[in-house]
C-alpha cells in the first residue's frame, strides 16, 4: 500500500525547467542545476582546449569555463545576438560552468507525467544528452530535456587536448 501512495506522489512531483533555444530547437534544464543568468560578456580564450571550449571569463572574482554546448552536442557553431545569454550550471560537484545559449525563453513547471523518457542510440550525440522530452501542452510543444550530469558530468570536456 505503501508503494502504490510513493507511486500517486511522483505521478504529480513537479520540477521547473528553465527554456532555452538554440537556433530552432527549444530545450530545458532543471533550474536546481542553474546558478545564474548572464548577459554576454567578454571570453577570454584558452589555448589547446576542445572546440567546444569557448574560454573562461570573470563573475565576480570566481574564473569559469564556457562551453558551446551546441558544438559539444554536434550542432551548427553558435551566433552571438543581443539575445544570447550564459547560464552558469552548477554541477553536483560543486564546480560552475557556463553555457552559451541563444535565448533564455521562460521557467515552466512539468509534472512527471508530462515527460517521456527517451531511448537513443549511443552514437547519437544530442540524443545522449537528454534524459526526456517535457509535453508543454499549454503552448503546444515538445521541449528536449537537458541531462546535466551527462553533459557536464564528464572532466574530458574541460581537460586540453
Amino acid at each position: 500500500m505503501e508503494e502504490l501512495m510513493d507511486l500517486q506522489q511522483e505521478e504529480f512531483e513537479q520540477v521547473q525547467y528553465i527554456v532555452i533555444r538554440f537556433g530552432e530547437e527549444v530545450f530545458g534544464i532543471d533550474i536546481k542545476y542553474v546558478d545564474n543568468i548572464v548577459r554576454m560578456q567578454r571570453i577570454t580564450r584558452v589555448p589547446n582546449v576542445a572546440p567546444h571550449i569557448k574560454g573562461v571569463l570573470n563573475l565576480r572574482g570566481e574564473v569559469i569555463p564556457v562551453i558551446s554546448l551546441r558544438v559539444k552536442m554536434g550542432l551548427e557553431k553558435d551566433e552571438v545576438t543581443k539575445t544570447t545569454r550564459i547560464i552558469i550550471i552548477k554541477l553536483e560537484s560543486g564546480d560552475c560552468v557556463g553555457v552559451l545559449v541563444d535565448e533564455v525563453l521562460e521557467v515552466i513547471m512539468l509534472d512527471s507525467n508530462q515527460i517521456e523518457k527517451v531511448g537513443y542510440n549511443s552514437k547519437e550525440t544530442v540524443a545522449s544528452f537528454l534524459f526526456g522530452v517535457g509535453k508543454d501542452a499549454e503552448r503546444d510543444r515538445l521541449i528536449s530535456l537537458l541531462d546535466i550530469n551527462a553533459a557536464f558530468g564528464d572532466k574530458e570536456g574541460l581537460a586540453p587536448q
